[in-house]
């Protein structure tokens, strides 16, 4: 038996198989992040920094002298130490030309992500986050896009030319294998190795900037806090790749999670993952939620969005928190309702004793579960690492709050992307996918046979769209109450405490 993680496994197959020895059985835990693990791993990140230090590696100027350093100076070194006199002039005359070369490239990268930066500048939309601007054809209609594609005309011939210097360099070496030149086989290597690198970021450039065929997701992206720009490329569909990569040379696979069926049905995940041969099987839980875990639905909070959420959502919290003395969970969707809490909370709650924690706050995610875990009275924001893959068993964790349905952002450009491919995107794809992030959340309660408390969900989209139902429908059979945020302190109280409402 062999354990890895999904990364591990993804890797595996990304080289033929070359990392972990054979097997013909394979069981997926979490299944349900396998297609954002395979669109993680099979997609393509580069900024100006990683090129531009790649290039470096390659060639770099000493400070106040014309010398040079990096690998390409290393191969000349290397092979004057070993050709005769006759043989240095050319030796001297390829570096030269090669270190001149990756120079070019250098300043072509440096004028194109210049030109990135001007088309951002330029595009509508908010500056609150990352800019993520997908690269569709309207997109690209953008007038300073012009520049973008003349910077990589430029910049793509420089990367050919540096790529066919390291060519040439290679053939050189090849050439002296009778001279001994030291570390002759690892050079060579090395200057494979840069080339393959090299490629593959041209390619992949080529492929974003010039956005050939349908079955790829292109943007660029700007960092929010240190401007850093980055074009990304990643899968469309993962389907196709999970079936010829990981059932096709299987005996059996077997997926699992406690979150692969929305609605009651496998439909969603297989959907995703191309799994429509499979057999299903679902098994029940061995914990009684029914009598042990209560759903309770504010019913007069107002929807996210609209005036006085945020009030209602932060007061509600206080008195729940307040009443039950911490041993609470608050899960949010952006890190900016959650900091808007933890300024409302911390005051009053501080007043009471309670120590609030607060993703973001500089600590490590396990530190903040054991602070949690540790403490006598308190309270745990968190985003959506913290929405699973936390295990608190005992009174420590009593209650956990969904302060929001959590849909993914529809303007991000792989949801965007795979929106496209639905007729009803919203039914068929965001809601689904919410419902399994939704179940996860509300996993983070009952972690043992002998668990007991409170789930609360304060976005009443759950009851006033025609769509809440399904997300309520999801969760295992509970007992269930709706009524007044207001009335919810005491009821959990009771419930957690002294096993009634």
């Amino acid at each position: 038996m062999i354990i890895v993680n999904h990364a591990l496994l993804l890797a595996d197959v990304g080289v033929d198989s070359r990392i972990i020895p054979e097997y013909k059985h394979l069981i997926i835990d979490e299944a349900h992040h396998l297609e954002d693990n395979v669109t993680n791993q099979l997609s393509f990140t580069i900024d100006q920094k990683l090129l531009e230090q790649l290039l470096r590696e390659l060639s770099q100027p000493l400070r106040g002298s014309d010398r040079r350093a990096g690998f390409i100076h290393e191969v000349a070194r290397r092979s004057l130490s070993a050709v005769p006199d006759s043989l240095k002039g050319d030796v001297n005359y390829i570096a030269g030309k090669s270190h001149q070369t990756v120079e070019k490239a250098i300043e072509a990268t440096r004028q194109l992500f210049t030109s990135l930066q001007v088309f951002i500048t330029e595009f509508p939309g908010g500056r609150q986050y990352n800019q993520k601007i997908r690269l569709t054809d309207d997109a690209c209609m953008q007038p300073a896009w012009s520049n973008v594609e003349l910077g990589w005309d430029n910049t793509g011939a420089c990367l050919t030319n540096v790529s066919q210097a390291l060519g040439i360099l290679y053939t050189m070496l090849t050439e002296m294998e009778g001279y001994d030149v030291p570390n002759w086989e690892a050079l060579l290597s090395n200057l494979s190795a840069y080339r393959t690198r090299l490629d593959e970021i041209r390619t992949n450039l080529h492929l974003i900037i010039t956005r050939p065929g349908r079955d790829r997701i292109l943007w660029v992206e700007q960092n929010i806090k240190n401007k850093v720009i980055s074009l990304h490329n990643a899968p469309l569909h993962v389907g196709g790749l999970v079936r010829d990569h990981l059932l096709k040379p299987k005996d059996s696979v077997i997926f699992t999670s406690a979150t692969l069926r929305t609605n009651n049905s496998f439909e969603f995940i297989q959907e995703r993952l191309d799994l429509w041969e499979a057999e299903e099987a679902a098994v029940g839980s061995p914990f009684d939620y029914e009598n042990n875990t209560l759903l309770y639905l504010p019913v007069d909070i107002p929807e996210p969005n609209t005036a006085g959420h945020q009030k209602a959502v932060d007061e509600g919290l206080i008195n729940l928190v307040k009443q039950i003395k911490g041993r609470t969970l608050v899960l949010y969707t952006a890190y900016s309702q959650l900091r808007n809490s933890a300024r409302s909370l911390k005051g009053p709650l501080a007043e009471a004793g309670i120590v609030v924690y607060q993703q973001g706050d500089g600590s490590s995610r396990r530190q903040m579960l054991e602070n949690f875990k540790n403490a006598d009275q308190a309270v745990l924001l968190g985003t959506r690492s913290f929405w699973e893959g936390v295990d608190i068993p005992g009174p420590a964790l009593s209650c956990v709050v969904l302060a929001r349905i959590p849909f993914a952002v529809p303007s991000d450009p792989i949801i965007s992307a795979r929106s496209e491919t639905f007729d009803e995107a919203f039914y068929q794809y965001s809601i689904p996918q919410a419902i399994l992030t939704f179940r996860q959340g509300f996993g983070r309660l009952i972690r043992t046979k002998e668990d007991r408390g409170v789930v609360a969900i304060f976005d009443r989209r759950v009851l006033s769209k025609s769509y809440g139902q399904a997300f309520v429908d999801s969760l295992p059979s509970v007992t269930e109450h709706r009524g007044s945020v207001s009335n919810l302190p005491t009821m959990a109280e009771n419930w957690i405490d002294y096993g009634g409402i």
